[in-house]
């Protein structure tokens, strides 16, 4: 089994963890994108471990805790109690000032970093998962330095720079344990859409002039995000991601904006993204691009978490430590390593895995 610990148990969390009680049970594969990373399905993941500050789940059942407010994931399956109890985090940045009803802040005692890396060690967690809200930088580095010190693998999933921090790099390299991140891609999510556009017009020779990507949704992810301040690295790494595709990145970075826009309280978990590309193309005449994409928001960012955990694992049962960019890079908007386009990361991932002698099913080609 591989052994998960969960920093922030919201909107994804219970996702996660349905969705692995729903694979491990139903015998069905529809809508995974690997089946096997190595020798392990999405059944063999398990979660030991939880943190949260919230008031509605600290000291609860994790069963319980993931479906406590605001969490707006319904029961999809019926996973009965966990024995896992969620344990009181710190706090640090990661409630905002305009999120505090939201999010209710419990009076139950702060841990120490000694006693949350000893407890890592107790339960004996193999990965860490980063869930924390977007804007939460000095949280993320706290956790991040307790999984590094318990010899722990780390899992970042928002758009703070961790594993693309060379320090990090080198701290998680020195402490032998795995670290992927930042800011994780959806299955089919705005960002891997936006940049396959992108990419297919630099492939068939155009040029993209301008281009916008606007986010909406209902989710306390979507309110979190409403405070700008808390946006910074998020925006930088959204828009990175798909100026990565052009020739020139650093120069189509200001022609590209994308970010989340908006908070729709009753669109709930419903992502709404809506992609604008005006390019140029052949003798300069001009094509413009329109597209509306609807998801489950917590649904596409599961959907390759499940493969992140298990690659994080095959990883470190490896020996392979620190940061690797070429693992990262078809999971993360920001990886180590930019690259121009998915496919391409995939095939360097699955080349990489074939030298190792790992097994990953399917795999899928272009070519």
């Amino acid at each position: 089994m591989i052994r998960v610990g969960i920093v922030g148990v919201g909107n994804i969390a219970s996702m996660l963890i349905q969705s692995i009680h729903y694979y491990r049970y139903s015998g069905s594969v529809k809508g995974l994108i690997h089946t096997f990373i190595g020798k392990y399905g999405v059944g063999d993941i398990e979660v030991v471990y939880a943190v949260d500050v919230s008031k509605y789940k600290v000291g609860k059942d994790l069963a319980e805790a993931i479906f406590q407010p605001p969490n707006l994931v319904p029961k999809l399956v019926d996973i009965g109690l966990t024995g896992v109890k969620v344990r009181m985090g710190k706090v640090l940045d990661g409630v905002a000032e305009h999120m505090v009803e939201d999010f209710t802040p419990s009076d139950e005692p702060e841990p120490t970093a000694d006693e949350l890396v000893r407890e890592l060690r107790d339960v004996g967690v193999d990965i860490l998962i980063n869930l924390l809200p977007v804007g939460s930088s000095q949280a993320t580095k706290f956790y991040a330095d307790v999984a590094a010190r318990a010899g722990v693998s780390f899992i970042n999933c928002i758009p703070e720079f961790i594993a693309s921090d060379p320090k990090y790099q080198e701290l998680f390299m020195s402490n032998k344990a795995t670290l992927l991140g930042d800011d994780i891609k959806g299955q089919l999510g705005a960002t891997i859409v936006h940049r396959a556009l992108a990419r297919l017009i630099a492939m068939r020779g155009g040029e993209i002039v301008e281009s916008y990507q606007l986010n909406v949704g209902g989710n306390t992810d979507f309110k979190n995000m409403l405070e700008q301040s808390r946006l910074h690295s998020k925006k930088i790494s959204k828009t990175m991601a798909v100026a990565s595709t052009q020739s020139n990145p650093y120069e189509t970075f200001n022609k590209v904006f994308a970010g989340p826009n908006g908070y729709i309280p009753f669109l709930a978990n419903t992502k709404v993204s809506y992609i604008y590309i005006k390019a140029l193309g052949f003798m300069g005449l001009p094509v413009t691009l329109d597209v509306k994409l609807v998801v489950d928001d917590k649904a596409m960012a599961s959907a390759v978490l499940v493969d992140v955990i298990r690659l994080t694992k095959v990883l470190n049962d490896l020996g392979i430590y620190g940061a690797p960019s070429w693992a990262s890079a078809p999971y993360f908007k920001h990886p180590p390593t930019l690259t121009r386009s998915d496919e391409e990361a995939l095939q360097e991932l699955y080349k990489r895995l074939d030298e190792y002698g790992v097994r990953i099913e399917p795999k899928y080609s272009l070519w």
